[in-house]
Order: C-alpha cells, then structure tokens, then sequence
C-alpha cells in the first residue's frame, strides 16, 4: 500500500457535485493498493498514521498525531499512486489492484483507521470521478509504503 498523508485545515470530497467527506484539522490520505497488500498492510499503515507525529505541540514542534489534537480523516483511493513511469510518457498502472481486490481492502483499511482514531473516517467514492479539495497546512506531506516498512 502506498500512502500520501496530506495534514489540512479542511478537505472535502465531491462527487457529481454533491460533498460526500468533509473535515476541518486533520489528514487527507491518498491511498494506493496493489495485488500484492493484505491486512498486515493496512494494520500496519493504519496504525503508522494515526500515530504520525505531524501537528504541532505549544511549542510550534510537530510533536502531535491526529489522535493528540483529536483531529479528522479522510481516506481516498487513488490507483495512480501505483503509476510506473520508467519507459515512455504514457504510465502504466498494471501494479494497480483491480477493484475486486482493492476495494475490500480499501474498505477495510477505513475500518481499521476508524478503529484505531475512534472515531467515524471519512471516505471517497471507489471508482468515482473524485473532486478533492484541501488547504494543506504546512504544507506538510508524507509519503508512506509498505513495502519499505524496515
């Protein structure tokens, strides 16, 4: 699974016009799922950014997670994080899971934030012709995957 954690002050998600996520302080997460993630993926992920250190404590240091400042998430699938650019300038998403397999584990990976936040996660629409609107604060943004756990 590969990750963009985008810390905002507000994001929202639309689809054929109507906001189907919104939040105020707290993470945009652009999530990426390949053949080859399972659960030990999404526990493991779930769990690396909830407890990001990526807001800032009194002293103005990013010292805080989204679970200190009891902030929001909103998780949106996104196939061309998979994107293989090496040859060419057309990318190839062959590593991208077909939705039969990302979308359980999209769901569940929703899930699983929900129960490690505590609190109902935001979500886009699989598939959908997504809007995504943010104001990323900082700017701070992380790149997270998996596969490069060690």
């Amino acid at each position: 699974m590969r990750a963009v954690v985008q810390r905002v002050s507000r994001a929202s998600v639309t689809v054929d016009g109507n906001i189907v996520s919104k939040i105020e302080k707290g993470l945009l997460v652009l999530l990426g799922i390949e053949d080859a993630d399972g659960k030990e993926d999404l526990e493991w992920l779930s769990k690396k950014i909830v407890n990001l250190r990526i807001f800032n404590d009194e002293a103005g240091v990013m010292n805080q997670s989204v679970l200190d400042v009891d902030g929001n998430i909103i998780v949106v699938s996104q196939f061309t994080l998979h994107a293989l650019t090496k040859k060419g300038n057309r990318p190839s998403y062959i590593k991208a899971s077909k939705p039969e397999v990302a979308i359980p584990l999209y769901e569940d990976f929703v899930r699983k934030l929900e129960q490690d936040l505590g609190k109902k996660v935001g979500a886009g629409v699989f598939g959908a012709d997504m809007k995504v609107e943010l104001l990323n604060d900082g700017p701070v943004t992380i790149l997270i995957d998996t596969k490069n756990k060690e």
